[in-house]
């Protein structure tokens, strides 16, 4: 039964709610999830040069994370297991101090101009075998360490969040000077000033990527 509380009315509190309201899926999404990365997820990923993160502490805090970089940046091992490169970030770990407390993992992996993303769920380990570190190099530089992920579910999602925000479709765009400003926003949150963290900021960019 829906109940209340001080923030939201009408809340769901059972999965037979949710049943009753949206219904099961159909056939083809009930079959799609697969427990590997077969041949056609392995191209997907070697296709792709971002993936979401999603992680969770253990006492179930969560936390999404971007990675990028080339296409074809997400090692994948076999059927099983793939590893993901941690490249210098801003140190707080968040991804990485979940995993240690938590292991289970989400992932999706997205390729600009393609609707469908690729999702992968499974258990996650922090990595610093320098064999499979090595593999991962730019610029002859390896990272100090890894997320390796063994698969336990696989599958397609569908493009309709795509298609409804007409993510890459440059006609939705925004000029730049209608774009938030990262520094202004940063600045707000920390004391700081715009000038000191965009010079900051560039100075990241440019010096510390790998």
């Amino acid at each position: 039964m829906a109940q209340g509380n001080s923030a939201f009315q009408e809340v769901i509190t059972s999965e037979q709610e949710l049943r009753d309201l949206l219904g099961y899926p159909g056939e083809v999404v009930a079959r799609k999830v697969i427990s590997t990365i077969d041949s056609h997820c392995q191209e997907y990923i070697s296709r792709s040069p971002f993936v979401l993160v999603a992680t969770a502490d253990q006492d179930g805090h969560c936390d999404v994370s971007p990675r990028g970089d080339a296409p074809g940046f997400v090692l994948v091992l076999d059927g099983q297991r793939l590893v993901i490169p941690e490249r210098p970030g801003n140190r707080r770990m968040d991804s990485l101090r979940n995993i240690v407390s938590n292991p289970n993992i989400g992932l999706i992996f997205l390729i600009p101009g393609l609707e469908e993303t690729l999702r992968v769920n499974g258990r996650a380990y922090v990595t610093r075998d320098g064999e499979l570190l090595e593999r991962m190099q730019v610029n002859g530089k390896s990272p100090l360490l890894g997320i390796g992920v063994e698969v336990e579910e696989c599958y397609m999602h569908c493009a309709k969040a795509f298609k409804r925000s007409m993510l890459w479709n440059p006609g939705t765009w925004l000029e730049k000077d209608q774009l938030p400003v990262p520094a202004r926003i940063l600045a707000k949150h920390t004391g700081s000033t715009e000038e000191q963290i965009a010079k900051s900021l560039e100075e990241s960019y440019r010096l510390r990527m790998y």
